[in-house]
């Protein structure tokens, strides 16, 4: 199972961008999708219900979830990680697995 992010990049302070997440592979079925953020010297965390300023749109069917930021600010700048609880068969059982993405860099300049 592979989660590909796309959309990072670098954008002024006060502009938007859209992150996208996929899940590829042996899926059997999308439980969870999620994004996380993260910076140097600090642990990963949640984005959803961070800042009214974020937006997560979850298709568990199509194994996709895509985060909508807008009213960029430079603190928002990380490294932005999909994650997701999918259940894949193994030897004809079914296993919750967590996967996370590779990650995508958001720099938000000022």
């Amino acid at each position: 199972v592979q989660l590909v992010e796309s959309g990072g990049g670098l954008v002024q302070a006060g502009g938007s961008l859209r992150l996208s997440c996929v899940a590829s592979g042996s899926v059997f079925r999308v439980n969870d999708m999620n994004w996380y953020r993260q910076t140097p010297g600090k642990a990963r965390e949640l984005v959803a219900h961070m800042s009214p300023r974020f937006s997560v749109f979850k298709d568990n069917a199509q194994k996709t979830v895509h985060l909508q930021m807008t009213n960029l600010e430079p603190e928002d700048t990380a490294v932005y990680y999909c994650n997701a609880q999918i259940v894949v068969f193994r030897y004809g059982v079914p296993h919750e697995n967590t996967y996370w993405g590779s990650g995508t860099q958001v720099t938000v300049s000022s």
